[in-house]
């Protein structure tokens, strides 16, 4: 159905439907024509065709639409640099919103509440980055640092380096994180030395190192679970 959505039957209008129905009964084209708001009056596309388009676009991959850029987007027939921004600013807030999850939680307790922090923010990186959790005494998550960007090895990956934030924080405890860019978590060889080298370093400064976790595409590995440490 084209054509403007204010001449179509109120219950088809996206707005009137999430007010009525709730957002989650909205489909993903429906939830993209609120974000895009208007149509193209040149096509005579509607805000939902817009959608339908962006979607169809990115062979219905909502990950690959997210991780766009504003002039992928503005590649599109219809979708200007208003709406384009309007799109990555709504799929920027919900990266945040999903990797600030864990801030409210008072404890960390698995290996997989910290895989549901940072997959979302990681599964798309071609890098390679390495961060710490610092916890205080009851192993509540004081606040993450990034240590390295780039390939991990010893002299990256400094403990030095590591252990610098943690002293200043008055950490008691941190967990390793770094994320491999070929969604396989499966620890190198230098993975397992740099975490032997940080586990004595801890065990020296009265810092424990918990556990180190490595992020894959949709999978994570916990050194701790696999019993490397």
């Amino acid at each position: 159905m084209g054509g403007s959505i204010r001449d179509w039957p109120e219950d088809e209008r996206p707005r009137e439907k999430m007010l009525k129905q709730g957002a989650g009964n909205l489909t993903d084209a429906e939830l993209l024509a609120l974000i895009i708001r208007s149509g193209d009056p040149s096509t005579k596309q509607s805000a939902i065709d817009l959608g339908r388009e962006l979607i169809s676009h990115f062979d219905g991959n909502l990950r690959e639409l997210g991780s766009a850029d504003i002039a992928q987007i503005c590649g599109i027939k219809g979708l200007g640099l208003a709406k384009a921004s309007g799109i990555k600013a709504a799929f920027t807030l919900a990266a945040r919103f999903q990797a600030r999850r864990l801030e409210r939680f008072e404890r960390f307790t698995s290996p997989r509440q910290v895989f549901d922090y940072f997959h979302h923010e990681f599964r798309d990186s071609r890098k390679e980055y390495f961060l710490t959790l610092l916890l205080d005494g009851k192993n509540r998550i004081i606040r993450r640092v990034q240590v390295s960007e780039g390939s991990l090895n010893q002299s990256i990956v400094h403990p030095r380096e590591v252990f610098s934030p943690a002293v200043k924080e008055s950490a008691a405890a941190m967990i390793l994180v770094h994320n491999h860019p070929t969604g396989d978590p499966t620890p190198s060889s230098e993975d397992i030395a740099v975490t032997r080298r940080l586990r004595e370093a801890g065990e020296i400064m009265g810092i424990k190192v918990l556990d180190h976790i490595i992020v894959g595409d949709g999978e994570y590995l916990s050194f701790v679970e696999r019993g490397l440490m």
